[in-house]
């Protein structure tokens, strides 16, 4: 006979009629009113508390990224809004769903680019010399380092720069933060100009470091710009701007006919 597939289970939470168990403990009676929402966060992402470190970080690294001004994902939430103010969650969901290579979600290919590059350094390479083939290689294929290069922020970033600082002075600091700083010298010499450390490489190097794996990586953007897209809104609703950043869309982008044959 064949043998009986295996009940599928989660271990994360359970709600019964009198209480609800997250994680082995009781929200009520142990967790609401003892921990932060970061506490309770790590707690839901990995099942168990965090170090002071742990927590210290999350925070750091949260509010880092949770807002940035008029970002592709804040206009497209806003706009949303505009066009349907009574849908608050599709218009979060609208910014958050812009959460890709290019916005937010460099972390996470920072996150993998270091855990291949500490395999090779776990393989006996120097950290030098793994960033600057990383470096050279991405050069050769016409391709970009993650992590690498702001439209805004020059020629640092400031928010980078401050995690790195904290890092060192909390003595978490360790071999995917190594890698990071040896990729920006690499990346400058082989750009032949220095190209600034964004917010993302070290966010991946701090949370690698802290034993985060590269999977949960993405989750710090996107739960702290889920923060700065509801306070958008909530301003979207008292002072409405969706409908003037569509205008301006307008007014920017020029109508282009196709030039001979039929306009179809």
């Amino acid at each position: 006979m064949p043998s009986e597939r295996p009940r599928p289970v989660s271990s994360i939470s359970q709600a019964y009629p009198d209480r609800v168990e997250v994680r082995g403990r009781d929200l009520c009676g142990e967790l609401m009113g003892r921990v932060s929402f970061t506490e309770y966060f790590h707690l839901l992402l990995t099942g168990r508390e965090p170090s002071d470190d742990e927590r210290f970080f999350l925070d750091l690294l949260l509010v880092s990224i949770a807002e940035h001004g008029m970002m592709p994902s804040n206009v497209a939430a806003r706009m949303t809004l505009a066009a349907d103010p009574d849908s608050l969650h599709g218009a979060v969901a609208a910014g958050i769903l812009g959460c890709g290579p290019v916005v937010l979600g460099t972390s996470e290919a920072c996150a993998r680019l270091l855990v291949e590059a500490q395999e090779q350094v776990a393989a006996g390479e120097e950290p030098a010399a793994v960033a600057d083939g990383i470096a050279r290689a991405t050069q050769t294929a016409g391709g970009r380092v993650p992590g690498f290069g702001h439209p805004v922020h020059r020629p640092v970033d400031p928010r980078a720069e401050r995690i790195l600082e904290l890092a060192d002075e909390r003595g978490v600091s360790g071999p995917h933060v190594l890698l990071a700083r040896c990729l920006r010298d690499s990346v400058a010499a082989v750009w032949g100009k220095p190209l600034p450390l964004n917010v993302a490489m070290p966010i991946a190097a701090v949370m690698l470091d802290l034993g985060f794996s590269p999977d949960t990586v993405k989750a710090i953007p996107i739960l702290a710009r889920t923060a700065g897209l509801l306070a958008h809104l909530a301003e979207e609703r008292e002072h409405p701007l969706g409908f003037l950043l569509a205008g301006a869309a307008e007014e920017t982008v020029e109508y282009q006919p196709p030039s001979g044959g039929d306009p179809s």
